[in-house]
């Protein structure tokens, strides 16, 4: 095994989306062990830089396969699929329309349970989406249409953290709003 291997190789895991993620917690508490750059303290100062790289690329192989969104994009393209998601935003246009009316929704709603309800449509169209994923990926090996797969997926997650935003944002204004109710303000006299 070298610096160039794969993230799976580098973990002696299959090469496919499902994985198990106390198995990857465990095998990454066990590499970082071996090649911690204490561990090499009395071998020199290259083999602590040796060690040190060897640490970092387990620390980004592990944030790579922990995501699945990641691990698929990179299943992806392991597989000759790139995403290129910054040059390729092509989408179909079901998909696109369910979009829209997502941010209407967002926009539209003016309470916390209405965001709430937008979340749990969110989370089970990413749901949905990440079992298609592993179905392109790990059953039928169709890399060019897990892509699409993959692309849609950051476009779900990438709302789903504009409607966390929307209700962190939402419960700051209700404790401001709390604190400045005249039964707190008579409370501190």
């Amino acid at each position: 095994m070298n610096l160039q291997s794969s993230d799976f190789e580098l973990f002696g895991i299959p090469v496919r989306f499902a994985q198990d993620r106390a198995t990857l917690d465990m095998r990454w508490k066990d590499l970082q062990r071996e090649a911690h750059p204490d561990k090499f303290s009395g071998h020199g100062a290259a083999a602590q830089r040796v060690a040190m790289q060897w640490s970092v690329r387990i620390n980004e192989a592990y944030q790579r396969l922990k995501d699945p969104l990641r691990r698929a994009a990179y299943l992806c393209e392991l597989n000759g699929a790139p995403v290129n998601a910054e040059n390729n935003t092509a989408m179909p246009a079901e998909f696109l329309m369910q979009q829209m009316a997502w941010r209407e929704s967002l926009d539209d709603a003016a309470s916390s349970a209405e965001l709430d309800q937008i979340s749990l449509e969110v989370a089970s169209t990413r749901r949905e989406a990440l079992q298609k994923c592993e179905q392109l990926l790990d059953e039928e090996h169709n890399y060019v249409q897990a892509v699409q797969q993959v692309r849609a997926l950051m476009f779900i997650e990438r709302f789903a953290s504009d409607i966390e935003d929307r209700l962190d944002a939402s419960a700051q204004s209700n404790s401001v709003a709390g604190s400045a109710s005249p039964d707190a303000a008579g409370r501190g006299q």
